[in-house]
């Protein structure tokens, strides 16, 4: 019973209306959510002391890793979109990974210039043509590649179709990222949150940490379900303008 009405509750969001009207009553709850916890995880972040090695610049941080992490986690998002789109036919799953490209896009964005910020104190320079920076900037490649192949095709069903394909082949991008600092020889630290031992980084900065990644994981649900219901509005204006287009152009026929 639990699983049948677990499928039946996933039917029901493929139908676009029942979509819009969760939306419109989860948006504001999550916005001020998101807002709050953001407000917080800035008040610990800059009442936070410096690190004794990268002194203030540490709490670049804050915003670096949060949005490096949701840069690998929109494009994860996509995929499962696109495994909707190809498999399942859901009718949202391409909604999906299309208003998720350019949320994501922004995110990595986001991450490659605190990087190159936060980089240069510590590194010495900019940019530095590791693995890991490497790999991002071709996942930041590859959103753009989506968003421009999105708005270059007039057909929505097949521009679906072949982003989800290419979503998946780009999915191998993502394990290279997260593994990369563990392959190869990178000046990127290896992971020191997420660890089979536990965190390698004090309380006084995981907790401000943790806060802004969970922050930031809530304004990305929260832009991706308004980009969703934006969409679908607008596609719903261009069918009917679609429809009075035929109509106009039928009516002088039955007229004569």
């Amino acid at each position: 019973m639990p699983e049948s009405l677990a499928i039946t509750k996933f039917s029901d969001l493929a139908n676009p209306t029942r979509f819009l009207g969760l939306a419109a009553r989860i948006l504001p709850w999550m916005a001020g959510i998101t807002a709050i916890l953001f407000a917080l995880g800035l008040y610990l972040t800059f009442s936070s002391e410096g690190d004794y090695q990268q002194g203030m610049t540490v709490r670049i941080m804050y915003v670096h890793v949060p949005a490096a992490w949701l840069s690998m986690m929109c494009y994860s998002v996509m995929a499962v979109s696109a495994i909707g789109t190809l498999v399942w036919r859901h009718p949202l799953a391409d909604v999906s990974h299309k208003t998720a490209a350019p949320i994501g896009a922004a995110f990595t964005l986001i991450a490659l210039a605190t990087g190159s910020l936060w980089g240069k104190p510590m590194w010495g320079t900019w940019w530095v043509w590791d693995a890991r920076l490497t790999s991002v900037f071709v996942l930041f490649l590859m959103y753009l590649g989506l968003i421009a192949l999105n708005r270059a095709m007039d057909d929505p069903g097949k521009a679906a179709r072949v982003s989800a394909v290419l979503i998946l082949v780009g999915f191998v991008n993502i394990p290279i990222i997260k593994f990369s600092v563990d392959w190869w020889n990178t000046l990127h630290q290896p992971a020191s949150v997420i660890r089979v031992d536990g965190p390698t980084i004090d309380k006084e900065f995981l907790w401000p940490l943790l806060i802004m990644a969970i922050a930031f994981t809530l304004l990305f649900f929260t832009l991706h379900i308004a980009a969703m219901r934006n969409e679908i509005w607008r596609r719903r204006v261009s069918a009917q303008r679609r429809m009075a287009a035929r109509m106009a152009g039928q009516t002088p026929a039955k007229e004569a």
